[in-house]
């Protein structure tokens, strides 16, 4: 039987990693759906989905849902299984805070500049640009520093209670470590550093691994 939940999205975009760690947390039988979005010919029913031609979308019978943000809620929502979403007032916010910082702060360094120009290039046979990495390195230190400080403070990114905070920032954090200079980065900061030994042993951040091209 066909399962009615599609993920469409690309495999190496760590936002459609984003939504798979939810749909895993959640226990949700779904398929995928190949859409390279740095592709010229980006199918036209695809388009008609997502407008902006990003990735992923997450379709739920004949419901459409694009932007990651969006997604994991409505995967939490729409879902049986653990929720993702505290209704603690302050836990809520901080899970809020974290999406936000992830997505406006530290998406950019830490996946396109230090893991995209020291892992994904070489990976794929292009160079690596080493100011790319240098800047990257430089602007996440502070997005670390931020996130530090809230894991730290107990609301949120801890080891006992898994929520769409930790759906967000695993994948960004998976693919930051792949580059020595992001690991030597992240290990400044101890309240991450533990939340990150305990995360990446999760169910759920194991088998949405997406690997690397070969060649």
């Amino acid at each position: 039987m066909k399962k009615p939940v599609v993920l469409r999205g690309y495999q190496f975009s760590v936002y459609n990693r984003i939504a798979r760690v939810a749909l895993h947390e959640k226990c949700v039988a779904y398929e995928t759906q190949e859409i390279d979005p740095f592709a010229k010919d980006i199918p036209e029913e695809y388009l008609k989905r997502h407008p902006f031609r990003r990735v992923p979308v997450l379709s739920h019978g004949a419901f459409d849902v694009y932007e990651t943000a969006a997604i994991l809620r409505y995967i939490d929502a729409a879902f049986d299984g653990p929720a993702l979403m505290p209704t603690d007032a302050k836990r809520a916010a901080r899970v809020a805070q974290v999406v936000s910082i992830v997505d406006s702060y530290g998406y950019r360094p830490m996946v396109r500049q230090v893991f995209a120009h020291r892992v994904f290039c070489p990976a794929v046979g292009e160079e690596s640009d080493e100011t790319e990495i240098a800047l990257g390195i430089k602007a996440s230190l502070p997005v670390l520093d931020a996130l530090n400080k809230l894991a730290s403070e107990g609301h949120v990114l801890g080891r006992e209670v898994f929520t769409l905070a930790d759906c967000h920032l695993a994948p960004m954090i998976a693919y930051f470590v792949q580059a020595p200079e992001g690991a030597a980065a992240l290990a400044k900061y101890s309240a991450l550093v533990d939340w990150w030994a305990s995360t990446s042993q999760r169910k759920s951040i194991l088998e949405t691994d997406p690997g690397l091209p070969l060649g």
